[in-house]
Protein backbone atom coordinates (compact mmCIF):
# COMPACT_ATOMS: atom_id res chain seq x y z
CA UNK A 1 0.00 0.00 0.00
CA UNK A 2 1.37 3.43 -0.92
CA UNK A 3 2.16 5.80 1.92
CA UNK A 4 -0.53 8.30 1.03
CA UNK A 5 -1.70 8.83 4.59
CA UNK A 6 0.34 9.99 7.54
CA UNK A 7 1.16 6.95 9.66
CA UNK A 8 1.34 8.90 12.94
CA UNK A 9 -1.52 8.16 15.29
CA UNK A 10 -1.47 9.71 18.72
CA UNK A 11 -4.55 8.14 20.21
CA UNK A 12 -2.85 5.20 21.87
CA UNK A 13 0.10 7.41 22.79
CA UNK A 14 -2.29 9.85 24.49
CA UNK A 15 -3.96 7.11 26.44
CA UNK A 16 -0.66 5.54 27.49
CA UNK A 17 0.92 8.90 28.27
CA UNK A 18 -1.99 10.09 30.36
CA UNK A 19 -2.05 6.84 32.31
CA UNK A 20 1.69 7.09 32.96
CA UNK A 21 1.34 10.73 33.90
CA UNK A 22 -1.55 9.95 36.18
CA UNK A 23 0.54 7.27 37.83
CA UNK A 24 3.41 9.72 38.36
CA UNK A 25 1.09 12.28 39.88
CA UNK A 26 -0.35 9.73 42.25
CA UNK A 27 2.99 8.52 43.62
CA UNK A 28 3.12 9.47 47.28
CA UNK A 29 6.23 11.20 48.58
CA UNK A 30 8.47 9.05 50.74
CA UNK A 31 7.44 9.29 54.40
CA UNK A 32 10.50 11.18 55.61
CA UNK A 33 9.86 13.02 58.91
CA UNK A 34 9.01 16.67 58.36
CA UNK A 35 8.77 16.41 54.55
CA UNK A 36 5.93 18.39 52.98
CA UNK A 37 3.20 16.24 51.40
CA UNK A 38 2.85 18.60 48.41
CA UNK A 39 5.39 18.47 45.60
CA UNK A 40 5.97 20.73 42.62
CA UNK A 41 6.22 18.82 39.35
CA UNK A 42 9.57 19.12 37.59
CA UNK A 43 9.42 21.60 34.73
CA UNK A 44 10.01 18.92 32.08
CA UNK A 45 7.16 16.78 33.40
CA UNK A 46 4.80 19.75 33.61
CA UNK A 47 5.63 20.69 30.01
CA UNK A 48 5.00 17.11 28.90
CA UNK A 49 1.63 17.10 30.67
CA UNK A 50 0.68 20.38 29.01
CA UNK A 51 1.59 19.08 25.56
CA UNK A 52 -0.38 15.88 26.09
CA UNK A 53 -3.43 17.90 27.10
CA UNK A 54 -3.08 19.99 23.94
CA UNK A 55 -2.78 16.91 21.77
CA UNK A 56 -5.86 15.45 23.42
CA UNK A 57 -7.78 18.62 22.58
CA UNK A 58 -6.68 18.28 18.96
CA UNK A 59 -7.99 14.74 18.79
CA UNK A 60 -11.34 15.84 20.20
CA UNK A 61 -11.61 18.59 17.59
CA UNK A 62 -10.70 16.07 14.90
CA UNK A 63 -13.30 13.57 16.10
CA UNK A 64 -15.93 16.35 16.16
CA UNK A 65 -14.88 17.48 12.65
CA UNK A 66 -14.56 20.92 14.27
CA UNK A 67 -12.41 23.61 12.68
CA UNK A 68 -12.47 26.64 15.00
CA UNK A 69 -10.35 29.36 16.57
CA UNK A 70 -8.99 26.96 19.20
CA UNK A 71 -7.45 24.66 16.60
CA UNK A 72 -6.36 27.63 14.47
CA UNK A 73 -4.44 29.07 17.42
CA UNK A 74 -2.42 25.88 17.77
CA UNK A 75 -0.82 26.58 14.38
CA UNK A 76 1.28 29.16 16.27
CA UNK A 77 2.21 26.87 19.17
CA UNK A 78 5.96 26.88 20.05
CA UNK A 79 6.09 23.08 19.75
CA UNK A 80 6.63 21.72 16.20
CA UNK A 81 4.94 18.48 17.30
CA UNK A 82 1.78 20.38 18.23
CA UNK A 83 1.77 22.43 15.01
CA UNK A 84 2.31 19.29 12.97
CA UNK A 85 -0.52 17.42 14.71
CA UNK A 86 -2.86 20.40 14.44
CA UNK A 87 -2.19 20.55 10.69
CA UNK A 88 -2.98 16.86 10.34
CA UNK A 89 -6.24 17.36 12.24
CA UNK A 90 -7.20 20.26 9.97
CA UNK A 91 -6.64 18.05 6.95
CA UNK A 92 -8.72 15.24 8.38
CA UNK A 93 -11.52 17.63 9.33
CA UNK A 94 -11.50 18.82 5.73
CA UNK A 95 -12.99 22.30 6.30
CA UNK A 96 -12.15 24.71 3.49
CA UNK A 97 -11.79 27.48 6.07
CA UNK A 98 -8.51 25.93 7.21
CA UNK A 99 -6.83 26.33 3.81
CA UNK A 100 -5.49 29.87 4.37
CA UNK A 101 -3.83 28.91 7.68
CA UNK A 102 -2.43 25.71 6.21
CA UNK A 103 -0.89 27.74 3.38
CA UNK A 104 0.85 29.95 5.96
CA UNK A 105 2.30 26.84 7.64
CA UNK A 106 3.33 25.44 4.27
CA UNK A 107 5.15 28.60 3.24
CA UNK A 108 6.57 30.01 6.47
CA UNK A 109 6.94 27.41 9.21
CA UNK A 110 10.61 27.01 10.18
CA UNK A 111 10.20 23.24 10.62
CA UNK A 112 10.21 21.17 7.43
CA UNK A 113 8.20 18.34 9.04
CA UNK A 114 5.44 20.83 9.85
CA UNK A 115 5.55 22.20 6.31
CA UNK A 116 5.33 18.69 4.84
CA UNK A 117 2.34 17.94 7.05
CA UNK A 118 0.68 21.18 5.94
CA UNK A 119 1.09 20.04 2.33
CA UNK A 120 -0.40 16.66 3.18
CA UNK A 121 -3.32 18.37 4.95
CA UNK A 122 -4.06 20.61 1.96
CA UNK A 123 -4.37 17.46 -0.09
CA UNK A 124 -6.76 15.98 2.44
CA UNK A 125 -8.99 19.08 2.30
CA UNK A 126 -9.02 18.70 -1.52
CA UNK A 127 -9.72 22.39 -2.08
CA UNK A 128 -8.63 24.13 -5.28
CA UNK A 129 -7.71 27.12 -3.09
CA UNK A 130 -4.56 25.32 -1.98
CA UNK A 131 -3.25 24.46 -5.45
CA UNK A 132 -1.30 27.64 -6.22
CA UNK A 133 0.59 27.53 -2.92
CA UNK A 134 1.48 23.89 -3.52
CA UNK A 135 2.70 24.66 -7.02
CA UNK A 136 4.86 27.48 -5.67
CA UNK A 137 6.34 25.16 -3.04
CA UNK A 138 7.17 22.63 -5.71
CA UNK A 139 9.01 25.29 -7.71
CA UNK A 140 10.94 26.74 -4.76
CA UNK A 141 11.66 23.96 -2.27
CA UNK A 142 14.54 21.50 -2.40
CA UNK A 143 13.41 19.47 0.64
CA UNK A 144 12.62 15.97 -0.67
CA UNK A 145 9.91 15.06 1.85
CA UNK A 146 8.14 18.39 1.39
CA UNK A 147 8.25 18.02 -2.40
CA UNK A 148 6.91 14.45 -2.21
CA UNK A 149 4.00 15.48 0.02
CA UNK A 150 3.27 18.43 -2.26
CA UNK A 151 3.02 16.17 -5.31
CA UNK A 152 0.77 13.83 -3.37
CA UNK A 153 -1.51 16.72 -2.37
CA UNK A 154 -1.75 18.01 -5.93
CA UNK A 155 -2.90 14.55 -7.01
CA UNK A 156 -5.73 14.58 -4.48
CA UNK A 157 -6.85 18.07 -5.47
CA UNK A 158 -6.74 17.29 -9.20
CA UNK A 159 -8.87 14.20 -8.66
CA UNK A 160 -11.44 16.11 -6.58
CA UNK A 161 -11.98 19.07 -8.90
CA UNK A 162 -15.47 19.21 -10.48
CA UNK A 163 -16.01 18.82 -14.22
CA UNK A 164 -16.29 22.55 -14.78
CA UNK A 165 -12.66 22.88 -13.63
CA UNK A 166 -11.39 20.17 -15.95
CA UNK A 167 -8.77 22.49 -17.48
CA UNK A 168 -7.29 23.18 -14.05
CA UNK A 169 -7.31 19.47 -13.26
CA UNK A 170 -5.39 18.74 -16.47
CA UNK A 171 -2.88 21.47 -15.58
CA UNK A 172 -2.20 19.94 -12.16
CA UNK A 173 -2.01 16.46 -13.68
CA UNK A 174 0.60 17.70 -16.15
CA UNK A 175 2.73 19.12 -13.34
CA UNK A 176 2.55 15.82 -11.45
CA UNK A 177 3.61 13.83 -14.50
CA UNK A 178 6.49 16.24 -15.13
CA UNK A 179 7.73 15.75 -11.58
CA UNK A 180 7.63 11.96 -11.95
CA UNK A 181 9.53 12.28 -15.23
CA UNK A 182 12.10 14.49 -13.49
CA UNK A 183 12.72 11.79 -10.88
CA UNK A 184 13.30 9.25 -13.62
CA UNK A 185 15.83 11.45 -15.39
CA UNK A 186 18.00 12.35 -12.38
CA UNK A 187 21.65 11.51 -12.81
CA UNK A 188 21.95 11.11 -9.07
CA UNK A 189 19.84 8.54 -7.28
CA UNK A 190 16.11 9.24 -7.53
CA UNK A 191 14.17 9.67 -4.31
CA UNK A 192 12.09 6.51 -3.77
CA UNK A 193 9.56 8.19 -1.47
CA UNK A 194 8.88 10.84 -4.12
CA UNK A 195 8.50 8.17 -6.80
CA UNK A 196 5.96 6.23 -4.74
CA UNK A 197 3.85 9.28 -3.91
CA UNK A 198 4.10 10.59 -7.47
CA UNK A 199 2.87 7.26 -8.81
CA UNK A 200 -0.12 7.51 -6.49
CA UNK A 201 -0.72 11.10 -7.63
CA UNK A 202 -0.62 10.01 -11.28
CA UNK A 203 -3.13 7.29 -10.43
CA UNK A 204 -5.49 9.91 -9.01
CA UNK A 205 -4.96 12.75 -11.50
CA UNK A 206 -4.90 10.54 -14.63
CA UNK A 207 -2.69 12.80 -16.79
CA UNK A 208 -2.65 12.31 -20.55
CA UNK A 209 0.18 10.20 -22.00
CA UNK A 210 1.18 8.90 -18.56
CA UNK A 211 2.03 5.38 -19.73
CA UNK A 212 5.61 5.89 -21.00
CA UNK A 213 6.56 7.99 -17.97
CA UNK A 214 5.15 5.50 -15.47
CA UNK A 215 6.74 2.62 -17.37
CA UNK A 216 10.20 4.21 -16.97
CA UNK A 217 10.22 2.82 -13.45
CA UNK A 218 9.21 -0.73 -14.35
CA UNK A 219 12.91 -1.60 -14.52
CA UNK A 220 13.67 -0.03 -11.15
CA UNK A 221 15.66 -2.17 -8.71
CA UNK A 222 13.23 -1.73 -5.77
CA UNK A 223 10.50 -4.38 -6.08
CA UNK A 224 8.02 -2.14 -4.29
CA UNK A 225 8.37 0.50 -6.99
CA UNK A 226 8.05 -2.12 -9.72
CA UNK A 227 4.91 -3.41 -8.03
CA UNK A 228 3.43 0.08 -7.78
CA UNK A 229 4.27 0.79 -11.41
CA UNK A 230 2.36 -2.32 -12.42
CA UNK A 231 -0.53 -1.36 -10.14
CA UNK A 232 -0.68 2.14 -11.64
CA UNK A 233 -0.62 0.81 -15.19
CA UNK A 234 -3.37 -1.64 -14.28
CA UNK A 235 -5.62 0.95 -12.66
CA UNK A 236 -5.17 3.37 -15.57
CA UNK A 237 -5.44 0.53 -18.11
CA UNK A 238 -2.23 1.63 -19.82
CA UNK A 239 -0.56 -1.00 -21.99
CA UNK A 240 2.59 0.74 -23.24
CA UNK A 241 4.89 -1.66 -21.46
CA UNK A 242 2.98 -4.93 -21.80
CA UNK A 243 5.89 -6.70 -23.49
CA UNK A 244 8.12 -5.91 -20.53
CA UNK A 245 5.31 -6.73 -18.09
CA UNK A 246 4.97 -10.19 -19.58
CA UNK A 247 8.64 -10.67 -18.74
CA UNK A 248 8.01 -9.45 -15.19
CA UNK A 249 5.09 -11.85 -14.90
CA UNK A 250 7.23 -14.81 -15.91
CA UNK A 251 10.56 -14.00 -14.27
CA UNK A 252 10.35 -11.35 -11.51
CA UNK A 253 11.39 -12.85 -8.15
CA UNK A 254 8.89 -10.71 -6.20
CA UNK A 255 5.36 -12.23 -6.11
CA UNK A 256 3.65 -8.85 -5.67
CA UNK A 257 5.34 -7.60 -8.84
CA UNK A 258 4.23 -10.72 -10.72
CA UNK A 259 0.68 -10.40 -9.38
CA UNK A 260 0.44 -6.75 -10.36
CA UNK A 261 1.89 -7.48 -13.78
CA UNK A 262 -0.88 -10.03 -14.28
CA UNK A 263 -3.44 -7.40 -13.29
CA UNK A 264 -2.13 -4.97 -15.92
CA UNK A 265 -2.23 -7.60 -18.65
CA UNK A 266 -5.78 -8.44 -17.69
CA UNK A 267 -6.93 -4.83 -17.33
CA UNK A 268 -5.59 -4.00 -20.78
CA UNK A 269 -7.03 -7.23 -22.23
CA UNK A 270 -3.63 -8.11 -23.66
CA UNK A 271 -4.41 -11.11 -25.88
CA UNK A 272 -0.71 -11.98 -26.55
CA UNK A 273 -0.33 -12.61 -22.80
CA UNK A 274 -2.71 -15.57 -22.82
CA UNK A 275 -0.04 -18.29 -22.62
CA UNK A 276 1.95 -16.50 -19.90
CA UNK A 277 -1.17 -15.86 -17.80
CA UNK A 278 -2.36 -19.42 -18.15
CA UNK A 279 1.05 -20.73 -17.10
CA UNK A 280 1.08 -18.56 -13.97
CA UNK A 281 -2.55 -19.43 -13.18
CA UNK A 282 -1.65 -23.09 -13.28
CA UNK A 283 1.87 -23.25 -11.83
CA UNK A 284 3.03 -20.16 -9.91
CA UNK A 285 4.21 -21.00 -6.40
CA UNK A 286 2.44 -17.97 -4.88
CA UNK A 287 -1.36 -17.99 -4.59
CA UNK A 288 -1.55 -14.20 -5.06
CA UNK A 289 0.01 -14.56 -8.50
CA UNK A 290 -2.22 -17.48 -9.43
CA UNK A 291 -5.36 -15.59 -8.39
CA UNK A 292 -4.34 -12.44 -10.29
CA UNK A 293 -3.61 -14.54 -13.38
CA UNK A 294 -6.96 -16.34 -13.10
CA UNK A 295 -8.77 -12.98 -12.90
CA UNK A 296 -6.77 -11.67 -15.87
CA UNK A 297 -7.86 -14.67 -17.94
CA UNK A 298 -11.44 -13.60 -17.28
CA UNK A 299 -10.69 -10.25 -18.90
CA UNK A 300 -9.13 -11.92 -21.95
CA UNK A 301 -12.44 -13.76 -22.56
CA UNK A 302 -10.64 -16.69 -24.20
CA UNK A 303 -12.74 -19.84 -23.66
CA UNK A 304 -9.71 -22.07 -24.29
CA UNK A 305 -8.64 -21.46 -20.69
CA UNK A 306 -11.70 -23.23 -19.27
CA UNK A 307 -10.43 -26.80 -19.67
CA UNK A 308 -7.08 -26.00 -18.05
CA UNK A 309 -8.78 -24.19 -15.17
CA UNK A 310 -11.06 -27.15 -14.53
CA UNK A 311 -7.97 -29.36 -14.50
CA UNK A 312 -6.24 -27.04 -12.03
CA UNK A 313 -9.38 -26.93 -9.89
CA UNK A 314 -9.63 -30.72 -9.82
CA UNK A 315 -6.05 -30.97 -8.56
CA UNK A 316 -6.77 -28.41 -5.87
CA UNK A 317 -9.80 -30.38 -4.74
CA UNK A 318 -7.71 -33.53 -4.48
CA UNK A 319 -4.93 -31.93 -2.44
CA UNK A 320 -7.30 -30.11 -0.05
CA UNK A 321 -4.48 -27.59 0.55
CA UNK A 322 -4.91 -24.70 3.03
CA UNK A 323 -6.62 -21.76 1.36
CA UNK A 324 -7.69 -23.94 -1.57
CA UNK A 325 -11.35 -22.93 -1.29
CA UNK A 326 -10.59 -19.30 -2.11
CA UNK A 327 -8.69 -20.28 -5.24
CA UNK A 328 -11.46 -22.70 -6.23
CA UNK A 329 -13.99 -19.86 -5.98
CA UNK A 330 -11.80 -17.66 -8.19
CA UNK A 331 -11.71 -20.43 -10.80
CA UNK A 332 -15.50 -20.77 -10.49
CA UNK A 333 -16.00 -17.07 -11.18
CA UNK A 334 -13.76 -17.19 -14.24
CA UNK A 335 -15.46 -20.30 -15.61
CA UNK A 336 -18.84 -18.59 -15.28
CA UNK A 337 -17.57 -15.71 -17.41
CA UNK A 338 -15.68 -17.76 -20.00
CA UNK A 339 -18.39 -20.36 -20.56
CA UNK A 340 -21.53 -18.23 -20.27
CA UNK A 341 -24.60 -19.87 -21.89
CA UNK A 342 -22.40 -22.69 -23.18
CA UNK A 343 -24.09 -25.58 -21.31
CA UNK A 344 -20.52 -26.84 -20.65
CA UNK A 345 -21.18 -30.16 -18.94
CA UNK A 346 -17.65 -30.69 -17.63
CA UNK A 347 -17.47 -27.22 -16.06
CA UNK A 348 -20.95 -27.63 -14.54
CA UNK A 349 -20.10 -30.99 -13.00
CA UNK A 350 -16.89 -29.58 -11.55
CA UNK A 351 -18.78 -26.64 -10.06
CA UNK A 352 -21.27 -28.97 -8.41
CA UNK A 353 -18.30 -30.77 -6.87
CA UNK A 354 -16.97 -27.46 -5.53
CA UNK A 355 -20.39 -26.76 -4.02
CA UNK A 356 -19.98 -29.90 -1.90
CA UNK A 357 -16.80 -28.40 -0.43
CA UNK A 358 -17.66 -24.72 -0.14
CA UNK A 359 -21.41 -24.99 0.29
CA UNK A 360 -23.66 -22.90 -1.98
CA UNK A 361 -21.20 -20.00 -2.25
CA UNK A 362 -22.35 -17.10 -4.46
CA UNK A 363 -19.39 -17.58 -6.84
CA UNK A 364 -20.45 -21.17 -7.52
CA UNK A 365 -24.19 -20.45 -7.83
CA UNK A 366 -23.57 -17.50 -10.16
CA UNK A 367 -21.22 -19.56 -12.34
CA UNK A 368 -23.67 -22.47 -12.59
CA UNK A 369 -26.49 -20.10 -13.51
CA UNK A 370 -24.34 -18.36 -16.13
CA UNK A 371 -23.10 -21.55 -17.80
CA UNK A 372 -26.46 -23.30 -18.04
CA UNK A 373 -29.43 -21.25 -16.76
CA UNK A 374 -32.03 -23.86 -17.62
CA UNK A 375 -30.23 -26.65 -15.74
CA UNK A 376 -29.60 -24.41 -12.75
CA UNK A 377 -33.26 -23.48 -12.54
CA UNK A 378 -34.33 -27.09 -13.07
CA UNK A 379 -32.31 -28.13 -10.00
CA UNK A 380 -34.12 -25.58 -7.87
CA UNK A 381 -37.59 -26.37 -9.24
CA UNK A 382 -37.28 -30.16 -9.11
CA UNK A 383 -39.77 -31.82 -6.82
CA UNK A 384 -43.36 -30.94 -5.98
CA UNK A 385 -42.69 -27.80 -3.89
CA UNK A 386 -39.93 -25.59 -5.38
CA UNK A 387 -41.43 -22.55 -3.60
CA UNK A 388 -41.04 -24.22 -0.23
CA UNK A 389 -37.55 -25.40 -1.14
CA UNK A 390 -36.21 -21.84 -1.49
CA UNK A 391 -38.24 -20.60 1.47
CA UNK A 392 -36.72 -23.36 3.56
CA UNK A 393 -33.27 -22.10 2.57
CA UNK A 394 -34.28 -18.65 3.86
CA UNK A 395 -35.34 -20.10 7.19
CA UNK A 396 -32.39 -22.45 7.73
CA UNK A 397 -29.24 -20.79 6.35
CA UNK A 398 -29.23 -17.15 5.24
CA UNK A 399 -25.84 -17.57 3.52
CA UNK A 400 -27.17 -20.33 1.30
CA UNK A 401 -30.30 -18.32 0.57
CA UNK A 402 -28.22 -15.29 -0.37
CA UNK A 403 -26.09 -17.37 -2.72
CA UNK A 404 -29.12 -18.95 -4.38
CA UNK A 405 -30.69 -15.51 -4.85
CA UNK A 406 -27.54 -14.23 -6.53
CA UNK A 407 -27.58 -17.25 -8.84
CA UNK A 408 -31.23 -16.66 -9.73
CA UNK A 409 -30.49 -13.01 -10.36
CA UNK A 410 -28.11 -13.98 -13.18
CA UNK A 411 -31.02 -15.40 -15.15
CA UNK A 412 -32.39 -11.87 -15.53
CA UNK A 413 -29.48 -11.23 -17.90
CA UNK A 414 -30.46 -14.01 -20.31
CA UNK A 415 -30.75 -11.84 -23.39
CA UNK A 416 -32.46 -14.07 -25.97
CA UNK A 417 -36.10 -12.99 -26.25
CA UNK A 418 -37.10 -16.54 -27.16
CA UNK A 419 -40.13 -17.95 -25.37
CA UNK A 420 -37.96 -20.42 -23.44
CA UNK A 421 -35.83 -17.61 -21.99
CA UNK A 422 -38.90 -15.59 -21.06
CA UNK A 423 -40.20 -18.62 -19.23
CA UNK A 424 -36.86 -19.05 -17.40
CA UNK A 425 -36.90 -15.43 -16.30
CA UNK A 426 -40.48 -15.73 -15.11
CA UNK A 427 -39.73 -18.86 -13.07
CA UNK A 428 -36.62 -17.29 -11.50
CA UNK A 429 -38.51 -14.14 -10.55
CA UNK A 430 -41.28 -16.17 -8.92
CA UNK A 431 -38.76 -18.12 -6.83
CA UNK A 432 -37.29 -14.85 -5.64
CA UNK A 433 -40.78 -13.58 -4.85
CA UNK A 434 -41.34 -16.69 -2.78
CA UNK A 435 -38.07 -16.07 -0.91
CA UNK A 436 -39.22 -12.54 -0.04
CA UNK A 437 -42.50 -14.03 1.18
CA UNK A 438 -40.77 -16.52 3.49
CA UNK A 439 -42.85 -15.44 6.52
CA UNK A 440 -45.96 -16.88 4.84
CA UNK A 441 -44.37 -20.20 3.97
CA UNK A 442 -46.20 -22.13 6.67
CA UNK A 443 -42.92 -23.88 7.51
CA UNK A 444 -41.81 -24.38 11.08
CA UNK A 445 -38.05 -24.63 11.54
CA UNK A 446 -36.60 -25.45 14.94
CA UNK A 447 -32.98 -24.38 15.41
CA UNK A 448 -30.76 -23.92 18.45
CA UNK A 449 -29.24 -20.69 17.14
CA UNK A 450 -30.74 -17.58 15.60
CA UNK A 451 -30.83 -17.92 11.81
CA UNK A 452 -30.79 -14.21 10.83
CA UNK A 453 -32.91 -14.69 7.73
CA UNK A 454 -33.03 -10.90 7.38
CA UNK A 455 -29.36 -10.91 6.33
CA UNK A 456 -30.31 -12.64 3.06
CA UNK A 457 -33.16 -10.29 2.14
CA UNK A 458 -31.03 -7.48 0.62
CA UNK A 459 -29.49 -9.91 -1.89
CA UNK A 460 -32.92 -11.35 -2.69
CA UNK A 461 -34.26 -7.83 -3.25
CA UNK A 462 -31.36 -6.97 -5.57
CA UNK A 463 -31.92 -10.13 -7.61
CA UNK A 464 -35.70 -9.55 -7.75
CA UNK A 465 -35.23 -5.94 -8.89
CA UNK A 466 -33.04 -7.14 -11.77
CA UNK A 467 -36.15 -8.68 -13.39
CA UNK A 468 -37.98 -5.32 -13.28
CA UNK A 469 -41.37 -6.81 -12.27
CA UNK A 470 -44.43 -4.60 -12.68
CA UNK A 471 -45.07 -4.53 -8.93
CA UNK A 472 -41.47 -3.69 -7.95
CA UNK A 473 -42.42 -0.35 -6.39
CA UNK A 474 -45.05 -2.00 -4.21
CA UNK A 475 -42.60 -4.68 -3.05
CA UNK A 476 -39.95 -2.07 -2.24
CA UNK A 477 -42.41 0.12 -0.32
CA UNK A 478 -43.34 -2.89 1.76
CA UNK A 479 -39.69 -3.53 2.62
CA UNK A 480 -39.16 0.10 3.60
CA UNK A 481 -41.19 -0.76 6.69
CA UNK A 482 -38.95 -3.65 7.82
CA UNK A 483 -37.12 -3.44 11.13
CA UNK A 484 -33.75 -4.40 9.64
CA UNK A 485 -31.62 -1.42 8.61
CA UNK A 486 -29.94 -3.26 5.74
CA UNK A 487 -33.25 -4.26 4.18
CA UNK A 488 -34.58 -0.70 4.32
CA UNK A 489 -31.33 0.68 2.88
CA UNK A 490 -31.50 -1.74 -0.07
CA UNK A 491 -35.18 -1.00 -0.71
CA UNK A 492 -34.43 2.74 -0.70
CA UNK A 493 -31.52 2.24 -3.11
CA UNK A 494 -33.82 0.75 -5.72
CA UNK A 495 -36.65 3.19 -4.98
CA UNK A 496 -34.27 5.92 -6.07
CA UNK A 497 -34.06 4.31 -9.52
CA UNK A 498 -37.82 4.36 -10.07
CA UNK A 499 -39.72 7.15 -11.89
CA UNK A 500 -41.09 10.15 -10.02
CA UNK A 501 -44.17 9.16 -8.04
CA UNK A 502 -45.87 10.90 -5.12
CA UNK A 503 -46.69 7.53 -3.52
CA UNK A 504 -43.02 6.56 -3.55
CA UNK A 505 -41.96 9.93 -2.14
CA UNK A 506 -44.43 9.59 0.73
CA UNK A 507 -43.17 6.06 1.42
CA UNK A 508 -39.58 7.32 1.53
CA UNK A 509 -40.63 10.23 3.77
CA UNK A 510 -42.23 7.84 6.27
CA UNK A 511 -39.24 5.51 6.06
CA UNK A 512 -36.89 8.41 6.81
CA UNK A 513 -38.76 9.18 10.04
CA UNK A 514 -38.05 5.61 11.15
CA UNK A 515 -34.46 5.67 9.89
CA UNK A 516 -33.62 8.84 11.84
CA UNK A 517 -34.21 6.83 15.01
CA UNK A 518 -31.78 4.05 14.02
CA UNK A 519 -28.42 3.63 15.71
CA UNK A 520 -26.89 2.93 12.29
CA UNK A 521 -27.16 5.49 9.51
CA UNK A 522 -27.22 3.18 6.47
CA UNK A 523 -30.96 3.39 5.85
CA UNK A 524 -31.14 7.14 6.45
CA UNK A 525 -28.32 7.83 3.98
CA UNK A 526 -29.85 5.57 1.32
CA UNK A 527 -33.28 7.17 1.74
CA UNK A 528 -31.81 10.67 1.48
CA UNK A 529 -29.99 9.63 -1.68
CA UNK A 530 -33.24 8.30 -3.16
CA UNK A 531 -35.17 11.44 -2.23
CA UNK A 532 -32.40 13.63 -3.64
CA UNK A 533 -32.82 11.97 -7.04
CA UNK A 534 -36.49 12.95 -7.18
CA UNK A 535 -35.64 16.69 -7.44
CA UNK A 536 -39.02 18.16 -6.55
CA UNK A 537 -40.60 20.15 -3.75
CA UNK A 538 -42.27 17.21 -1.98
CA UNK A 539 -38.99 15.30 -1.90
CA UNK A 540 -37.16 18.36 -0.56
CA UNK A 541 -39.72 18.77 2.22
CA UNK A 542 -39.26 15.11 3.11
CA UNK A 543 -35.49 15.64 3.39
CA UNK A 544 -35.68 18.66 5.72
CA UNK A 545 -36.11 16.75 9.05
CA UNK A 546 -32.75 15.03 8.47
CA UNK A 547 -31.03 18.39 9.07
CA UNK A 548 -31.92 17.90 12.75
CA UNK A 549 -30.39 14.43 12.97
CA UNK A 550 -27.86 13.75 15.73
CA UNK A 551 -25.69 12.03 13.09
CA UNK A 552 -23.19 14.33 11.38
CA UNK A 553 -23.08 12.28 8.17
CA UNK A 554 -26.87 12.33 7.89
CA UNK A 555 -26.96 16.12 8.30
CA UNK A 556 -24.21 16.49 5.71
CA UNK A 557 -26.02 14.20 3.25
CA UNK A 558 -29.29 16.09 3.75
CA UNK A 559 -27.60 19.44 3.11
CA UNK A 560 -25.84 18.09 0.01
CA UNK A 561 -29.10 16.62 -1.36
CA UNK A 562 -31.00 19.87 -0.83
CA UNK A 563 -28.24 21.87 -2.49
CA UNK A 564 -28.11 19.53 -5.50
CA UNK A 565 -31.87 19.90 -6.04
CA UNK A 566 -31.75 23.70 -5.85
CA UNK A 567 -33.61 23.89 -2.55
CA UNK A 568 -30.95 26.12 -0.95
CA UNK A 569 -27.66 26.04 0.91
CA UNK A 570 -28.05 24.51 4.36
CA UNK A 571 -24.35 24.02 5.09
CA UNK A 572 -24.71 26.00 8.32
CA UNK A 573 -26.97 23.22 9.66
CA UNK A 574 -24.27 20.54 9.32
CA UNK A 575 -22.39 21.57 12.45
CA UNK A 576 -19.75 19.38 14.12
Amino acid sequence: MLPNADPTSYRLQFAFGLVVLGGLLCISPSPVLGQSRSRVLPASLAAEATQKNILLRIVRAEDDRRWDSELRALFSNPSPAVRRRAALAAGRIGHEGSVAELIVLLQKDPNFDVRAMAAFALGEVESALGADALLATLRESEDLTLRARTIEALGKIAAALPKEQEARSRELAGVILAQLKLEGSRRSAADEFTILLALTAVLRAKPANAGPVVAMFSRYSDPRIRADVANTLARLKLNEENVFLRKLLLTDPDPVVRANAARVLGATEDKPSYDALLEKAMKDVDSRVRVSAIRALTSLKDPRAAASLVERGSKLQATNAPGAVNELLEIATTLGRLRENSADKRASEWLIGVRSISGPAPEVEIALARIHPATYLAQLTSGPTPRQKVQEAMLIDWRSASSIAQGLGQIAAVGDPAAEDKQLRGQAAELLRAMLDYRNSGLTINTLVRVHTEYAVPDVLRAFAAFKPTDLAEVLRRHLKESDVGIRATAAEFMGELPLNITNIEALRDALKLALQDKENDAALAILDALGKQKNRNANLAIMPALNSSDHLVRRKAAASLKSTGAGDFASRIGT
